[in-house]
């Protein structure tokens, strides 16, 4: 069976079909989303591009937190994007505008970082491993931690809710230390000058640049010291680094003190992990 298949960003929505039997993603269109526009915006893009697919076997959905997946309310507030849908029920309001394509079903949701650790783990770099665990890091940082392919989100040795930047680090928030926010901060306080991107930072450190080296080594350092102990705690085999940064990841490998790789498609992961769920639960 075929899913279609949403993966929303906070300035994106990607639509596409993944075929179940191969896992093979296709008829992929990515649209501009004005995340902060009026909750009925929202919907009406995300509408928009929904349409563009196949509905009839369903819609998945991955996109960020906070929010409450399985009612499918949005809990935004001061996140730079989607804050106009706070207490909306979003699940509602685009299964009403598309219940004609969905024949009255609910779309699915999933948080996009479990979308991308569960991709991963079914035809990504993680392929088949027993305990492993996703991190994606951009605007923030977030984590999946999977046992055989399923999230597990409760118990002592995984964060709180599975999600390892609701932790603190070196007495602060662990975002402070790693995001993408947090290595343009370091950069501008090492430097005195501010770098337009962590790309622009990640090719000065190809070119030889040992400051912008540095600082990404000493971001990526913290991320391991704060995520090693929930790693031994799981029992994880294998990490997979995703999101804007990790194509920096040959700049950073030698950081990381436990097995891990980058992923070669974030988007594309999160795309069949979103599927994969939406299969288990269909």
């Amino acid at each position: 069976m075929d899913v279609a298949v949403l993966e929303v960003g906070g300035s994106h929505v990607t639509a596409a079909v993944v075929a179940a039997d191969t896992w093979q993603v296709t008829e992929v269109d990515r649209a501009k989303l004005e995340s902060q526009a009026a909750a009925a915006e929202v919907v009406s893009q995300l509408a928009d591009a929904a349409r563009k697919l196949p509905l009839a076997n369903g819609l998945a959905v991955a996109l960020p937190g906070p929010f409450d997946f399985d009612t499918g309310v949005a809990w935004y507030r001061n996140q730079g994007k989607f804050d106009q849908l706070y207490g909306f029920d979003l699940g509602g309001a685009l299964g009403n505008e598309l219940e004609a394509e969905l024949s009255g079903k609910r779309p699915l949701f999933m948080n996009d970082a479990e979308a991308f650790a569960v991709g991963e783990w079914t035809a990504g770099e993680v392929r088949g491993v027993e305990r492993c665990v996703g991190v994606t890091i951009g605007t923030g940082i977030g984590t999946a931690f999977l046992v055989d392919g399923r999230v597990l989100r409760e118990g002592p040795t995984v964060p709180p809710g599975g999600e390892l930047y609701k932790t603190s680090y070196a007495g602060k928030p662990l975002e402070d230390s790693i995001s993408a926010r947090a290595i343009l901060r370091r950069y501008a306080e090492r430097t005195g000058a501010e770098a337009p991107g962590v790309k622009e930072i990640a090719d000065q450190a190809r070119a030889g640049d040992t400051a912008a080296q540095e600082v990404l080594t000493a971001c990526f350092t913290d991320l391991a010291n704060a995520l090693k102990p929930w790693i031994d705690a799981f029992g994880v085999t294998q990490t997979v680094l995703g999101g804007s940064i990790s194509g920096a990841f040959d700049l950073v490998a030698s950081a990381l003190d436990f097995p891990a790789s980058a992923t070669h498609d974030t988007e594309q992961s999160a795309l069949i992990g979103a599927a994969a769920h939406f299969l288990r639960t269909a």
